[in-house]
């Protein structure tokens, strides 16, 4: 079988297992699947303080995509490509550009307004120019879509796959809270601590898996935070795990806990239910769609409202309380489990979009 060539920029560092995220494992997991649905993928990771590189980072975007055949077929990052339409914007009437987004820039927690709505009107700028984006939920695409004022039918969904792993054995099926997010203000880690503080009667610990070099600042926040409420011999920030050390941590939990302020899906909740842990989210974006359903209805997680640690609070108080709730999430959780979507789907959503750019140009060039 021939290849059809396409060429995926994302950015530098999409491999380093010491400042992980969401974005970068999918853009990893898709780049090995894309080629069994028949596309020679050659990757352009490209370093710089993405979404605001400085001038050498922006340099080699462009050189990147100058040096490409016209028609060719690219998938960019949308943390590379939407904030430099000055960039892509003229690129777009030459080849055949997709723009994968994670999450809109404006989105992310701690910007001020002036810098979310620069993100915000470059990223307009760039969406509207491209023939194709890519959203990685059925939420975040209807956002895209209201919010750009993109046309709905150029704005696709691939949702993000999950491995299905062992059956977590969990600690004693109830104690052992994890959550797996970086260390960021958007993913609100200050209100799970909160909570935590205010259920010391119970017998939970917690470990806080995730990259603690995005936002130092924060981090000493929240270990000061740790000390006031005097958690520190029951609560741990671990820093990054990957590979067998993240296995383990799953498979220690009984409950996944994610306190986000925005998430357009949470990879994350789909690797707890893809080893049968229940979930404790916030109600945002995403969330509830990475929830999701077992087969039967049942819901195998509980979803708070954001910025309400009380309500994050009682829920870990029914949790504990209530075995007969405890049953429930995990009967649905496993369920759940054997009906998730791999990444090989994923990949064939990619592939999908792509495929129908590339025939496109064909029919133009005839």
């Amino acid at each position: 079988m021939s290849l059809r060539a396409m060429h995926f920029v994302m950015p530098g560092g999409v491999n380093d297992t010491t400042m992980p995220s969401g974005g970068n494992v999918y853009d990893a997991r898709v780049s090995l699947d894309l080629p069994g649905f028949g596309w020679q993928v050659h990757k352009h990771a490209i370093d710089g303080s993405w979404p605001r590189p400085a001038a050498p980072a922006r340099d080699e975007l462009a050189r990147t995509l100058a040096e490409l055949a016209d028609g060719t077929v690219v998938l960019l990052d949308g943390i590379v490509a939407c904030a430099v339409p000055e960039i892509i914007v003229p690129e777009a009437e030459r080849l055949r550009l997709v723009v994968l987004v994670h999450l809109p820039l404006g989105d992310e927690t701690g910007l001020t307004p002036e810098v979310a709505a620069d993100l915000d009107a470059r990223e307009r700028h760039t969406l509207r120019a491209v023939p194709a984006v890519v959203a990685t939920s059925e939420w975040a695409a209807r956002r895209l879509v209201a919010h750009h004022g993109l046309a709905p039918d150029r704005v696709h969904v691939a949702t993000p796959g999950a491995d299905i792993a062992p059956l977590a054995a969990g600690t004693d099926g109830v104690s052992r809270l994890l959550c797996v997010a970086s260390v960021t203000p958007r993913k609100g880690q200050h209100r799970l601590i909160e909570a935590l503080a205010t259920v010391t009667d119970l017998p939970w610990t917690c470990a806080l898996v995730g990259g603690l070099d995005h936002d130092p600042e924060y981090v000493a926040g929240l270990r000061a935070l740790i000390e006031e409420h005097g958690l520190g011999d029951r609560l741990e920030l671990a820093g990054p795990r990957s590979g067998a050390a993240l296995d383990a941590s799953y498979a220690s939990a009984d409950l996944m806990v994610l306190t986000s302020y925005a998430e357009t899906y949470g990879m994350a909740v789909t690797e707890a239910l893809a080893r049968g842990i229940p979930v404790l989210a916030t109600d945002v974006g995403g969330l509830p769609e990475a929830v999701g359903r077992a087969p039967d209805g049942g819901v195998p997680g509980l979803l708070v409202p954001p910025e309400n640690p009380a309500a994050l609070a009682a829920e870990l108080r029914g949790w504990f309380g209530e075995a007969d709730v405890r049953r429930r999430l995990k009967a649905a959780a496993r369920a759940r489990r054997a009906s998730l979507g791999g990444w090989a789907a994923t990949a064939r959503s990619l592939s999908g979009v792509m495929g129908r750019l590339k025939s496109e140009a064909r029919r133009g060039a005839a």
